[in-house]
């Protein structure tokens, strides 16, 4: 039986040389990947470092906003998911606590007359920015010249994939032509201590709704992938620079099930990550991206809003606990 390893680190840079051999293994290695567990990491992509180190400082300078501050972009209170998420806003795991994270939802800037907004598409509309944060400017600046980036780095991934398909690595070109992409600035407080694991994980086990999802993650580790063989949870150790590549949900049903969506989950250690995920609002019969997708939110945050009722039911007062964690 072959001992499980976590996600290899493949270098992504024979992609845009012209090394055919180079070209040929790193699309092999992907291959296997894909097959396997869905989860690889790259380095030698084309975000330079200091890019991602000034985001994941703006990350930083967004989560110590005061919670009243962070809560003026509250995204419940628009219907296209961009802003502030709340801490224990998602449950993902049936069986677990709602998740010790807090997130900002951003994508492209869709204004309020864009047709993706006024037929309601999904994850379409203006971004909802912190207004008393430090060099405001600065901060959406680097946040969407970022964005920017990570999306042109989806679509070379999405290109090596292709590859591994035998078609040519232009083949997903046309799905992401007017594609919505989700990033969302994430933050794991530290788990409390003496609680149960199980009630106070950042993420629970899951598989991603979308297409591929890109994340970067801090120095702190936490992120762990189920290797479905063995049962076990593998550490991913995060390497600076890498991106931990996983193909999700919507593209396993696009590959007719050959590749993976694989299911992994993050033990809070108080780490912040930045994850970029790919969705389209294009039909992939029998059911549209878009119902996909919507219906696995719907069951996620509905998960956790009928926990805490549960909660409240039974006369527990979470309130002062939460607040004292968020803050």
């Amino acid at each position: 039986m072959t001992t499980p390893t976590a996600p290899p680190i493949l270098d992504f840079s024979p992609f845009y040389g012209n090394d055919s051999e180079a070209k040929a293994k790193l699309v092999e290695e992907v291959r296997k990947c894909c097959h396997y567990n869905g989860f690889f990491q790259i380095t030698g992509h084309r975000v330079p470092l200091e890019l991602q180190k000034r985001v994941m400082e703006c990350s930083k300078r967004f989560f110590n906003l005061p919670l009243e501050e962070k809560l003026q972009i509250d995204k419940n209170h628009n219907s296209f998911n961009r802003g502030y998420e709340l801490l224990r806003s998602q449950m993902l795991e049936a069986g677990t606590g709602p998740e010790l994270k807090e997130g900002l939802y951003i994508g492209e800037e869709i204004p309020e007359d864009h047709p993706y907004f006024l037929q309601k598409k999904l994850n379409s509309g203006p971004n909802q920015w912190p207004q008393n944060i430090s060099d405001k400017e600065e901060f959406q600046k680097t946040t969407m010249e970022y964005y920017h980036a990570v999306f042109e780095l989806a679509k070379d991934v999405l290109g090596v994939v292709a590859l591994t398909l035998g078609v040519e690595s232009s083949f997903f070109e046309p799905l992401t032509e007017g594609a919505v992409a989700t990033m969302r600035y994430l933050h794991y407080p530290a788990q409390p201590k003496d609680e149960d694991e199980k009630l106070n994980r950042g993420i629970g086990a899951h598989t991603d709704f979308g297409c591929v999802t890109l994340l970067l993650q801090d120095e702190i580790d936490g992120l762990q992938v189920l290797d479905a063989p063995s049962g076990k949870w593998l550490d991913v150790k995060p390497t600076p620079g890498a991106y931990v590549i996983n193909l999700g949900d919507l593209f396993m049903r696009m590959a007719n099930d050959k590749y993976k969506s694989n299911t992994h989950r993050t033990i809070s250690a108080s780490a912040y990550r930045i994850a970029a995920s790919r969705a389209n609002p294009r039909n992939t019969p029998p059911i549209t991206v878009q119902d996909m997708v919507t219906s696995a939110y719907k069951d996620s945050y509905g998960r956790a809003e009928k926990y805490k009722k549960e909660l409240e039911a039974k006369k527990v007062d979470v309130g002062p606990a939460l607040t004292a964690v968020g803050a």
